[in-house]
């Protein structure tokens, strides 16, 4: 069995004959060397798949799914809510955010966010490609930005709150229930004080502390997901 693994974003199921589009064709034939009769893996909500090749026509792969390897994941949603950052280190906090199980990204302009716009088709890809080199097989969403008044406004969900002001430095598993568990990171200028009241009033919020230094936000991400998927799993 090849280690491949690639996202298909069609339905997948038992002996479904179906093509790969070109750039994954072209990964499959000319980057892994694959050839036909040799096979690969599928995943999406659905599941994992092997897939067997059958063609190579016009550089186009057409394969037939010849059994099912796992099936879908049921796990607790982790949501991630930042301040976006400078592309290359936005495109490694998002890598390593998916590979610590986030399952949804929630862009938040805050009043010291700098980056104002994503760009979310590249960050989509960042995501699975994350998600095909970590062996997941949900695939996380990422959220258009929003302001930090329509995301405590909208969501429900068990609210970490990283806050250098606090003395906490433990999550009341208690406090936690089946709504999905969601950790808010500031911008690189850290949160205003009008931020940090609105947050500490949202009901059930932890704020914790995660480190005694002022970290890079890409550094507190993969920090504070660390620890919440310790303390929580």
């Amino acid at each position: 069995m090849s280690n491949i693994r690639l996202f298909f974003k069609e339905s997948l199921s038992l002996n479904l004959t179906a093509k790969l589009d070109k750039p994954q064709s072209h990964y499959i034939t000319k980057v892994m060397r694959i050839k036909i009769g040799e096979i690969f893996s599928l995943f999406n909500s659905s599941g994992e798949w092997e897939a067997k090749i059958l063609t190579l026509s016009k550089s186009i792969i057409e394969f037939n799914i010849t059994k099912q390897l796992r099936q879908k994941e049921s796990t607790k949603e982790m949501w991630l809510a930042f301040s976006p950052i400078k592309s290359n280190y936005f495109n490694f906090m998002i890598q390593k955010a998916t590979e610590l199980g986030v399952t949804k990204f929630l862009p938040i302009i805050f009043d010291r966010t700098i980056v104002r716009k994503i760009n979310k088709e590249r960050l989509e890809k960042v995501i699975i490609e994350a998600a095909e080199q970590s062996n997941r097989i949900n695939v996380p969403s990422i959220e258009d930005p929003q302001s930090l008044k329509d995301f405590l406004n909208n969501e429900k969900m068990d609210l970490i709150f990283t806050d250098l002001d606090s003395q906490n430095k433990k999550l009341n598993l208690a406090k936690l229930t089946s709504n999905p568990t969601c950790v808010i990171i500031g911008p690189e200028g850290d949160f205003s004080e009008d931020e940090r009241e609105q947050i500490l009033a949202f009901n059930g919020v932890q704020p914790i502390k995660i480190n005694e230094n002022i970290l890079r936000s890409e550094t507190a991400v993969i920090s504070a997901l660390s620890i919440v998927n310790y303390t929580v799993n």
